[in-house]
């Protein structure tokens, strides 16, 4: 291994400062392997030298390059299942059930990586509600600039949708382009793709009646937990739905939520008052 424990703690503290994410020692493997592409883009033989140009002479480009390597970005279609079963169950016909006919519901996947997320929220919300696309507007976000393109676009390879994509909703929701699948236009009008570092004030957007905030949380320490719970609040209606990932909760970190069963999953709310 090339990289040196100077230029780890140098990657761990950009990380942190740009993102909020913390690298723990022991995670050199990953800085080294994640990086590596980029030296190599740039001509450099090996890690510690291209943190030693970037240091020497810094760039807003190469900063972002490195920051966005190490955020990660494992994503599939339907992942962990019941958050989405639990949509269409409870939290769907709630919802439906609370707004104006003409009132359109709003959703947000926070930390939404290449778009398997929003687009398997657009595809049930568009099997489940007619006119869809004029009722439903997803707010897809997350830190890398390169996955915000690529939800843009919309184009996913075989092995992308072989993770986890029902072979009828793939029928009925894509077209072939080329060596890819294209996801139908219907459904990506009703995504909506930009760029949201979550550790830095939050953009005017919602409120939202649903946020996905799923296996993002477990990469920060407490307070910026906290912090995000709090700002992804004030984003939210008072009625609105938060899902966050398995392993994830907001009991310990936040007190101003409610955690509601439903099936093999649960949600979190906002309580009153709080």
């Amino acid at each position: 291994m090339s990289l040196t424990a100077t230029s780890f703690d140098w990657v761990r503290d950009l990380v942190r400062k740009e993102s909020a994410i913390v690298l723990q020692p022991g995670k050199e493997y990953l800085v080294e392997a994640r990086l590596l592409p980029i030296a190599r883009q740039m001509g450099l033989t090996d890690v510690t030298k291209l943190v030693e140009t970037v240091r020497t002479r810094p760039s807003a480009d190469d900063t972002r390059k490195i920051v966005e390597a190490l955020t990660t970005n494992e994503t599939s279609w339907f992942r962990d299942g019941d958050p989405f079963t639990a949509l269409t169950s409870t939290v769907l016909p709630a919802l439906v059930s609370a707004r104006a006919a003409n009132e359109r519901l709003q959703i947000w996947s926070a930390a939404s990586s290449s778009g398997q997320e929003p687009y398997t929220i657009a595809m049930l919300l568009d099997d489940a509600l007619p006119n869809a696309a004029s009722r439903v507007s997803i707010t897809a976000t997350d830190l890398s600039r390169e996955m915000v393109q690529r939800t843009r676009a919309g184009r996913f390879s075989q092995l992308e949708v072989n993770r986890g994509l029902p072979a009828p909703m793939l029928v009925r929701h894509f077209t072939r382009a080329g060596n890819e699948w294209e996801v139908a236009a219907n459904l990506r009008r009703m995504v909506n793709a930009s760029e949201c570092n979550l550790a830095a004030p939050l953009p005017r957007m919602g409120p939202f009646d649903v946020v996905y905030l799923r296996n993002v949380l477990i990469y920060f320490d407490l307070p910026t937990k906290q912090s995000i719970l709090r700002r992804v609040r004030d984003l939210m209606r008072p009625d609105g739905w938060l899902f966050l990932g398995a392993a994830e909760t907001t009991l310990g970190v936040d007190d101003s939520w409610e955690r509601v069963v439903i099936g093999r999953s649960s949600a979190y709310r906002p309580l009153k008052g709080a």
